[in-house]
């Protein structure tokens, strides 16, 4: 395993800043307060903070969502009443007096406002308001100059120690009945989506109390979770011995999974080294990281030191198995942000349109440059709700991040695909993705988590890095190269975790072909179209062309076939609720297409490409009243990329 042996001085003073950062200015490390570095420290309780108004009272508002429900873990509460103090905690077990992090509520019902110092810094908390809090089980805390207690924080516990071994590293987690989590000394105390704690690696040690213990094991989404339940003896190690299960083995039918969108570091309540990086990616037998280099809100890009260092270079840790790679999120909150995998050099733009900034040059320019230096490139988070009509990707011109000018650069031929899984709702994101395929644009399906190893409890983002994954069928070795080869070409399925095939059959030639392949057909020839699903939480499946719905039916295997008339596509998804295997809301999976040409002609469904059009049109009237821009020549340049985009799709008509 990568040990950080010696980082690269550049790196390592970027590290030392980050720490510094924090230090100063705790999770948000001082960035602009945009609205998603506003709730960083709220999303920490993701069920309550969805819940939020958004009034500007953050605090107020996180308090409120609470009411009437029981104290989320990892949260205590000091409720300052009209007479008195109210402490509300779940008493942490400790096995010494190093004190371990929280996160302190206070909440006043006083008429009159109250200063409360915690570790030497005063905080006023209004009338009626309210105050989240950075603490220790060993800060100082008063209220008014009288000391609170903050020993019902803790319970003394009586030590013993686990031993932990897979042969192989895994992602662990250990808890005691009441989910307090247990690690590894120097282990950063993560949790996952679920709220339950992990870390990684093989042949581990750590402190535990002597009490009855859960101790279990996965690897990823290619393997199932093996389970424990542990009573360790006090004083003394307990070896467990608990490997996971393997579900399918994606490397031996030649495909190779990636999350193409994962940070180091991008703010959040510690700073991540590679070596962390090394740890997660082999603990999930994760075939291909992308670490990307990108801004939060200001001047400064997260990471950009170690992609000038490794640009074009596998990272340290990588192996026959396992490669790692430095790259780039390009970012433009009106116009969207573009992930870039395998470039050779570091670009000259990371991001425009913060702080006032011009947005310009328009996102093509700097995909464009992004091709030169042979990245292969996706939309990150194209949208984050159900969208019918193309009016509701343009909208209002709010600075959502919303992947507005995809159907220039798709049409252009600028980006590689898109990802149709991420952090946020995927209806719309898939929905768009089919009206684009359709349209005529060869888009890969892809996947990103945005994870951000910087942040150890933050709804997904602080789950670990492929929890969603795109798989590429590469048909030789792995490499950066090859991935970013197969992805070119399509040959890809998106994940929650499931295993996903489909295979498009000529009736007439015998021919088969698997996704990002071209089947040749004239009209009325018959296709026989199958879809294979493997893993347990695949609860519906589904083929789809160009013209809609062809078949459904349960997990397992369906086919159907189809006598072509017109140019189309097939794509296959794989659907179910939450499950304990999936890091997301819901499962899901979603293939590439097989393109069905028809007579020498690709498809370009009139309908699909009527749909874009008018999205270009929207987008144009967006850019006019929306982009801060400086001059006519900026605005010119966007809206000659529009005109361009324009003339492609009518040709298609």
């Amino acid at each position: 395993m990568y040990r950080d042996p010696m980082l690269p001085p550049v790196v390592a003073r970027a590290l030392a800043e980050y720490r510094t950062l924090l230090a100063e200015h705790g999770i948000t490390w001082g960035e602009p307060p945009l609205g998603y570095v506003r709730m960083m420290s709220f999303l920490r309780f993701p069920d309550e903070a969805y819940q939020m108004s958004k009034e500007p009272d953050l605090d107020r508002a996180f308090r409120d969502a609470l009411d009437g429900h029981p104290t989320p873990d990892g949260l205590t509460v000091l409720r300052l009443l009209p007479a008195g103090l109210r402490l509300e905690a779940r008493p942490l077990a400790v096995l010494s007096e190093h004190p371990l992090p929280c996160v302190l509520l206070i909440d006043s019902a006083r008429d009159t406002a109250t200063p409360v110092r915690v570790d030497g810094q005063t905080h006023l908390v209004l009338a009626g308001g309210a105050r989240l809090i950075e603490i220790t089980t060993g800060s100082a805390l008063t209220v008014s100059g009288e000391e609170v207690d903050l020993s019902v924080l803790t319970r003394a516990a009586v030590p013993a120690r686990l031993r932990l071994r897979a042969g192989f590293p895994c992602r662990w987690s250990v808890t005691t009945t009441d989910g307090q989590g247990w690690y590894p000394a120097g282990a950063d105390r993560r949790r996952d989506y679920h709220g339950v704690p992990f870390f990684h690696g093989d042949d581990l040690v750590l402190d535990v109390p002597a009490e009855p213990l859960t101790v279990r094991s996965c690897r990823g989404m290619e393997y199932g979770t093996a389970e424990a339940a542990v009573h360790p003896a006090p004083w003394r190690e307990t070896l467990v011995e608990l490997a996971p299960e393997r579900l399918y083995d994606a490397a031996a039918r030649g495909w190779y999974g990636a999350d193409l969108h994962v940070h180091l570091n991008w703010a959040g309540d510690i700073v991540a080294t590679p070596a962390a990086a090394a740890a997660m990616q082999h603990g999930e037998d994760l075939h291909v990281l992308n670490l990307v280099a990108g801004n939060v809100s200001g001047e400064r890009v997260y990471d950009r030191e170690a992609l000038q260092h490794w640009a074009g270079r596998d990272l340290p840790w990588s192996d026959a198995s396992h490669v790692a790679r430095m790259g780039v999120e390009y970012r433009n909150d009106l116009l969207g942000h573009v992930h870039a995998f395998g470039l050779t050099a570091p670009p000259s733009i990371y991001h425009t349109g913060f702080l006032g900034q011009a947005d310009w040059p328009p996102n093509g320019a700097a995909c464009g440059e992004l091709k030169e230096l042979r990245a292969v490139l996706g939309y990150a988070h194209p949208f984050h709700g159900p969208i019918l009509e193309a009016r509701e990707i343009t909208g209002s011109g709010e600075r959502n991040c919303d992947a507005r000018a995809l159907v220039v650069d798709a049409a252009l031929g600028l980006v590689d695909g898109m990802e149709l899984l991420h952090f946020s709702e995927i209806s719309g994101t898939v929905s768009v993705y089919r009206r684009l395929i359709g349209a005529g644009n060869r888009l890969a399906a892809l996947a990103g988590t945005d994870t951000m190893l910087s942040f150890t409890r933050q709804d997904t983002v602080s789950s670990p890095p492929g929890w969603e994954r795109v798989y590429a069928r590469l048909g030789g070795p792995l490499s950066a190269e090859s991935f970013a080869n197969a992805v070119r070409h399509g040959r890809t399925f998106a994940t929650t975790g499931p295993w996903l095939e489909l295979q498009v059959t000529d009736e007439n030639t015998g021919v088969a072909c698997d996704v990002g392949d071209t089947l040749h057909l004239r009209p009325g020839d018959r296709v026989t179209v199958t879809a294979r699903t493997i893993g347990p939480e695949v609860e519906r499946l589904e083929l789809h062309t160009a013209g809609g719905l062809l078949a459904v039916g349960p997990a397992g295997e369906l086919s159907a076939t189809l006598d072509v008339l017109e140019p189309t596509y097939v794509v296959a998804a794989a659907s179910g609720g939450r499950h304990p295997r999936s890091l997301h809301r819901e499962v899901y999976a979603h293939t590439s297409p097989v393109y069905l040409d028809v007579a020498g002609r690709h498809v370009a469904r009139a309908k699909d490409v009527r749909w874009c059009l008018e999205w270009l049109t929207l987008l144009a009237g967006t850019v006019r009243e929306h982009a801060r821009l400086d001059s006519p020549d900026q605005l010119r340049d966007h809206l000659d990329l529009i005109e361009k985009a324009t003339a492609v799709y009518r040709s298609r008509l």
